[in-house]
């Protein structure tokens, strides 16, 4: 496998790393939280073999790409794609979309349908897991105890108390996103359910079975939300399904996207 040949372009005043490959109809890859174009780097080189022109981002923040200007959520990371479309005078792309890509392209196709002509989500993020009664205990427990510290002053204690808890409870992106942060949050928060049911974009979801970063329940239900969608799992493989099992990914994602609509 070759290396990608990233360039720099500038997007919204943003310097963004970019990769195109390929000639013929146009795929736009959205990768997941922490990735970047390398992501889909085996799918983009599997794809131009097949007659396929693969437009690759380093998402702000990820990559070569520069960090947003401010907390970003999930519109602005939409925004910033309807750019890119615009700035190579793309009016509408099949769109490929992992985990954190998953959620952007949910966006973009419920807001913007006449940007994308089909979907392929692999692990997409977007829906919320509702909280157990743990969770919730714990919840409402440890925000009393912040609560008692802010109030006594105790700010060395409170700084302590919550690195614990983060070591503790934390996801590792949250651990590891330094100054996205807090967009991480408030992309998590999000609850895109309402979105997904305004997607008529012919869409195609594929799962792990085995994913314990997005849960099949979620590739269930994103399935029963989007009105024209249908979801195949793959057995036995996790939240990177799509690599796992590249061979039978690219099948399905040639055979949907060249099939007439």
């Amino acid at each position: 496998m070759s290396d990608p040949a990233v360039e720099i372009k500038t997007i919204n005043g943003l310097k963004t790393g970019v990769c195109i490959t390929g000639e013929g109809p146009v795929v736009l890859a959205l990768h997941g939280w922490g990735g970047g174009i390398h992501s889909f780097w085996p799918v983009a080189e599997r794809l131009a073999e097949h007659g396929f022109r693969v437009h690759l981002l380093d998402l702000p923040g990820f990559g070569k790409s520069d960090l947003p200007p401010e907390t970003w959520g999930v519109a602005e990371y939409m925004q910033f794609v309807l750019a890119y479309l615009d700035a190579v005078k793309l009016r509408s792309v099949a769109l490929l979309g992992h985990s954190f890509g998953g959620r952007i392209g949910l966006m973009l196709a419920a807001d913007h349908p006449d940007r994308v002509s089909k979907m392929v989500l692999a692990a997409s993020a977007g829906l919320r897991t509702p909280p157990t009664l743990k969770r919730r205990t714990r919840n409402f427990v440890t925000g009393s105890l912040r609560k008692t510290l802010d109030v006594l002053g105790l700010v060395r204690w409170r700084k302590q108390f919550q690195k614990l808890y983060n070591q503790r409870y934390a996801s590792e992106d949250y651990l590891t996103a330094g100054p996205l942060r807090e967009s991480f949050v408030q992309i998590i928060s999000q609850d895109l359910t309402s979105y997904a049911q305004r997607v008529h974009t012919p869409t195609v979801l594929i799962w792990g079975d085995q994913d314990s970063d997005t849960p099949l329940w979620q590739g269930k239900k994103l399935e029963q939300l989007i009105p024209d969608a249908g979801l195949i799992v793959f057995q036995g493989v996790g939240h990177f399904a799509y690599l796992e099992r590249l061979g039978d990914y690219i099948r399905i994602v040639t055979h949907f996207l060249n099939a007439e609509s």
